[in-house]
């Protein structure tokens, strides 16, 4: 039986961690059942965020995931979703000329995802059961009507005890799987 092999030094430098390796997507119609192009959180992790974390830290965060949105979470609830478009667009400067911004001056370094984030109140919120009799088409449709990047996809319970975060769209994804630009009004 060969020797194993050796455990290197403590004096070699630290490991890193390999790139996520995101599967490739697979090519959706408009007649494909929605669910194919949907995010399944009871398959996949979502990509979360605590609301106190600074904004560039989580733009890091996005960058390692791959992705381009966190859901924001504190003690198991979500309380929203914050976008590398809120993170580098024009959020952070409001919350910056907001009187009510605290310090002196605020600064950005002053800023954390739940000061620019979409609360939970404003987010576009579909159902699942409806998602699961509908087609990409539908999807997309909506995408385009409410002018939204993402629509999280909620399950209520049996006993109409309240709801689940099930899955999660994102247009970006969608028209990469469809192969085209969604057009929209906004």
């Amino acid at each position: 039986m060969p020797d194993p092999t050796p455990i290197q030094s403590s004096r070699a430098p630290p490991a890193v961690l390999p790139p996520r390796l995101t599967s490739a997507l697979p090519r959706l119609k408009g007649e494909s059942p929605a669910l194919a192009a949907m995010t399944d959180f009871t398959h996949d992790n979502p990509a979360i965020v605590a609301p106190g974390r600074h904004i560039d830290d989580a733009l890091r965060d996005m960058i390692a995931y791959g992705v381009r949105a966190l859901l924001v979470v504190e003690d198991g609830k979500v309380l929203g979703l914050i976008t590398a478009s809120d993170i580098m667009g024009e959020r952070p400067i409001k919350f910056l000329q907001n009187p009510l911004c605290e310090g002196s001056p605020c600064r950005h370094k002053d800023i954390h995802v739940a000061d620019i984030m979409t609360p939970w109140a404003e987010l576009q919120l579909i159902d699942y059961d409806w998602v699961s009799h509908r087609a990409t088409a539908d999807i997309a449709e909506t995408l385009i009507r409410t002018c939204a990047t993402h629509l999280l996809v909620v399950e209520r319970s049996a006993q109409d005890t309240g709801s689940t975060l099930r899955g999660l769209f994102s247009r970006t994804r969608l028209e990469r799987q469809l192969d085209h630009a969604l057009t929209d009004p906004c």
